[in-house]
């Protein structure tokens, strides 16, 4: 009944990546086996702390200790940078060049293999997929947030790179190009919770990025590292891309990267700037290199985006998404339909029946699945406008019931047998956005005055009045200095996808050029 991950496929990078299979709402599943920090936080709690407009002191100190606690586990693990940072123009260069070489060619074999009618390597199901988007969203809501710790600093030319990289995750303020706005759009257009309950393996990443952006001063060559490695492009993110496109979902967010962090001119290249600019002529040297390799391992810990991948369990994600309902419907249904001489409302007061309520809906004809949804009865009272329980599912819960209903019809392109139909929910078309990527804004010109001044002539209300106050606040300042230290803040992680942090990230952008 479950489908998982289809075994035996590559799913290699240049770099090893975490791939233990886990439960997405275990909570007892985090980093290093210990779902507690000391003083009993646990990284999700820790988490949400950081991201607070201003993090108390408590959490800051959590963050403190938790990174020290990420740093050791990362310092046993195997490192593939350059040994020594000896000659490391040379030889960090050599190694990016040939990361990138490798994942390109590992990527031309995955679209030859698919070309030649093999199945998808990650998604087995649009479900998966959409399953994948929820599973990795702590991570993705505070893209490039390690970054923001540096941005006060942008009188120092050694952090300009870094800078530049953080305000490009921003979208130099374009609304449609932030990436935290593009990740949350996307959770939206499919019923996805940016705010579910998962486990707290699948906070490590966040949390390791808020912590470090909040202890940059302690924590710098750890920061510097983890940038290098973070954005060095992963097999997994064109894939990724590809199969999202194919089935339906607009891959922008992904394709997005995949420009941005190009070895060429982008974020990759950026991040070995940035370790030339820092590294040390000293004797601290060797020191300093060897806090960037444990930052750069950084990236190994906590869920990965293969895990989440693998984790994935069609039939128990269902039994999960029905028992979170019937917390609600135990209570809403009427009396006359009854399945085993027992209402719908007794079948749903206690989540553990859910399993045998599905067994009963499919032995009862309700269900009839490895068969087109449109014959089940209970699909057709969940989906369309004019069905009876019509809303009471979103996108994501409604193709978790229409894939588990399909069975066997739904199985990846390529593993159908000859002449066997395929029924699914006709999804919007692929989605290939004519947008360019963030960094062709670097040359558009911007008005230097009227941007402070955008709002003024409107009359205030509820929907301007903080970009009004925000505008105002900036007019009597003397110059570029004194705007840009009050800017800093709507930069941080909590605020820069809001209107006045997208709004303050357009105006630092054009001052830092």
């Amino acid at each position: 009944m479950p489908t998982g991950f289809q075994a035996g496929t590559n799913i290699s990078t240049s770099r090893s990546l975490p791939s233990k299979p886990s439960a997405l709402y275990n909570d007892s599943v985090v980093s290093g086996g210990d779902p507690c920090l000391a003083g009993g936080f646990k990284v999700s709690a820790l988490y949400r702390a950081l991201g607070e407009s201003t993090p108390s002191s408590e959490a800051l100190s959590q963050a403190d200790a938790f990174l020290q606690q990420q740093l050791k586990m990362a310092a046993h693990s195997p490192c593939d940078l350059p040994a020594t940072p000896e000659h490391l123009t040379t030889t960090l260069g050599d190694w990016m060049e040939r990361h990138t070489e490798t994942v390109g060619q590992q990527y031309q074999t995955y679209l030859e293999s698919r070309t030649a009618s093999a199945p998808r390597r990650f998604f087995t199901s649009r479900s998966h997929a959409l399953y994948f988007l929820q599973g990795v969203a702590p991570t993705k809501l505070v893209d490039g947030a390690w970054l923001y710790g540096l941005v006060k600093r942008w009188r120092d030319p050694r952090f300009s790179s870094l800078i530049q990289t953080y305000l490009e995750e921003l979208g130099n303020g374009v609304t449609e190009k932030n990436h935290v706005v593009l990740y949350r759009t996307l959770l939206s257009r499919h019923g996805l919770d940016g705010n579910a309950v998962l486990s707290d393996g699948h906070y490590v990443q966040g949390t390791i990025q808020l912590a470090l952006t909040y202890h940059a001063e302690r924590f710098l060559p750890e920061l510097i590292g983890y940038n290098l490695g973070y954005e060095q492009l992963p097999l997994h993110l064109p894939i990724t891309a590809y199969e999202l496109n194919e089935l339906g979902i607009d891959p922008y967010y992904f394709t997005l990267h995949i420009t941005v962090d190009n070895a060429a001119s982008g974020h990759a290249c950026n991040a070995l700037q940035a370790v030339l600019d820092n590294l040390p002529h000293s004797e601290n040297q060797a020191e300093f290199y060897r806090r960037l390799c444990n930052g750069y391992q950084l990236n190994e810990l906590g869920e990965s985006t293969l895990s989440v991948i693998q984790s994935f369990d069609l039939y128990q994600e269902l039994v999960r998404c029905l028992a979170r309902k019937s917390r609600i419907g135990r209570l809403l249904h009427s009396n006359y339909c009854r399945l085993e001489g027992r209402t719908v409302n007794d079948w749903l007061a206690d989540p553990a029946q859910i399993p045998d309520f599905l067994h009963t809906l499919e032995q009862r004809g309700w269900i009839r699945r490895h068969r087109p949804v449109e014959e089940s009865r209970f699909w057709r009272l969940i989906h369309g406008e004019q069905a009876e329980m019509f809303g009471v599912f979103n996108d994501f819960e409604q193709q978790l019931i229409h894939d588990w209903i399909l069975g066997d019809l739904n199985q990846p392109r390529g593993t159908l047998p000859a002449g066997a139909a395929r029924h699914r929910i006709v999804p919007p078309q692929p989605f290939r956005s004519q947008r360019r990527p963030t960094r062709t804004l670097k040359g558009t010109p911007h008005p230097s005055r009227p941007l402070l001044r955008r709002h003024h002539r409107e009359a205030v209300n509820d929907l301007n009045r903080e970009l009004r106050q925000l505008e105002e606040s900036l007019a009597p300042l003397p110059g570029k200095e004194a705007i840009l230290d009050q800017l800093v803040p709507l930069l941080s992680p909590a605020h820069h996808h809001t209107p006045s942090g997208l709004m303050a990230t357009r105006i630092v952008t054009q001052l830092l050029r």
